[in-house]
């Protein structure tokens, strides 16, 4: 047995089993009672304990939590037997002790050449600088899955689920609008999961929220980033590309385009916003639409504009649509164009022009185009409340 971290815990027996599981003893003396939790090295870095004691088991967990990892006793299946698991991340958190502690024993197996040289550089750099659990917050899992950004809390314990889904709803958050739930089952692991337009409105929050939702918000943003940078550069530039669009969703005034100029199908436009809202309301299907009005000058030329959203085709997407009108004085084509100048101007992005067998032309604008209308004070809200009542079926 080898002495470690000046008498504060201690390493014995690294080994390698049959199957390629390394293996190790950390045994952590606390006043006078020495409780010895298993270390595995395998896929993940895993401490465990485990007894027919539950008595013993909680102590284990007590003993954990004093070094700042969260920990739960678990009862093995139908057994006699109580757990208890800590893995990487959860490890990562806890005090400088057990980080050096775990990380000599990483690195005693990869100088065997018992586990995988990348795996370990990754493990120990994580060990060392740690990860940071906000205070009254627990471990939330932020990383990438096909270049989304995926932001969770897992665990068995439903009291533990039920108390995030109610933290978020005490934010504005909405479930299925913002985040997902699903309950633990059967010894298996539920998790809450906050969507991508849920870290959007947090961020939102918090900067416009008020009071308790406000600071809960600006709270769960600041955990969250510090989080994805703990992860590494790729998920930390995700994530602040996400909390950025929240920040500026609402930040922009209608009235405050003044001349701007944008081409459309090469001819230069000269746009100027007088004023504008909108309204979700319901259609003669019964169907809730949203229908944004806007009253501009587009080449000097004064208008009303009127685009209507609703969930549209097999994937009952976000698709808003207006008709040149056959009444405008300037005729259809020009209507059509002087709009298009105007949603561009307005989200960035030109609308698509269908030109129909009866001399009709639809402008079409997509998800992206209501995205760059949701940046807009007058806007934002209705965007916010169409969505909660036209959910994606």
């Amino acid at each position: 047995m080898r002495q470690f971290a000046k008498r504060f815990m201690e390493i014995n027996c690294i080994r390698r089993s049959p199957r390629g599981l390394v293996a190790a003893d950390l045994v952590v003396p606390v006043g006078g009672v020495e409780v010895k939790y298993g270390i595995y090295l395998q896929k993940d870095i895993t401490l465990k304990f485990a007894s027919t004691d539950r008595g013993r088991a909680e102590l284990a967990a007590n003993f954990l939590k004093l070094m700042n990892v969260d920990a739960e006793v678990k009862r093995m299946g139908g057994r006699d037997v109580w757990y208890v698991l800590a893995t990487t991340d959860r490890i990562a958190a806890g005090r400088r002790e057990l980080r050096d502690a775990v990380a000599e024993i990483v690195r005693a197996a990869a100088a065997a050449g018992w586990i995988d040289a990348a795996r370990a550089e990754r493990w120990l750099r994580k060990l060392e600088r740690g990860l940071t659990l906000k205070e009254g917050w627990p471990k939330y899992g932020v990383g990438l899955v096909e270049g989304a950004l995926v932001v969770r809390y897992s665990s068995t314990d439903r009291g533990g689920i039920e108390r995030e889904a109610r933290r978020f709803r005490a934010m504005g958050l909405e479930e299925g609008r913002h985040f997902t739930v699903k309950m633990p089952e059967g010894g298996r692991e539920g998790y809450v999961s906050i969507l991508k337009d849920g870290l959007i409105r947090a961020a939102w929050l918090s900067i416009h929220g008020s009071g308790d939702q406000q600071k809960l918000a600006a709270e769960f943003v600041e955990y969250i980033l510090q989080r994805a940078r703990e992860e590494g550069e790729d998920v930390r530039k995700k994530a602040e590309e996400v909390v950025d669009r929240g920040r500026e969703v609402g930040s922009l005034r209608l009235t405050d385009v003044k001349g701007a100029e944008v081409l459309i199908e090469g001819r230069r436009h000269v746009v100027s916003v007088l004023g504008g809202g909108a309204q979700p309301e319901r259609g003669r299907s019964g169907r809730t639409l949203l229908r944004i009005k806007i009253t501009a000058e587009v080449d000097g030329v004064r208008g009303d504009y009127t685009i209507t959203f609703g969930r549209l085709g097999a994937g009952n997407a976000a698709k808003g649509r207006a008709v040149a009108r056959a009444d405008a004085p300037e005729g259809r084509e020009t209507y059509a164009e002087r709009l298009s100048a105007l949603i561009k101007v307005l989200t960035g992005r030109e609308p698509w022009v269908h030109r129909m067998k009866d001399g009709r032309i639809m402008i079409e604008c997509g998800r992206e185009h209501l995205d760059g209308f949701a940046l807009y004070a007058e806007l934002y809200e209705a965007i916010e409340r169409w969505f909660k009542w036209a959910p994606r079926s």
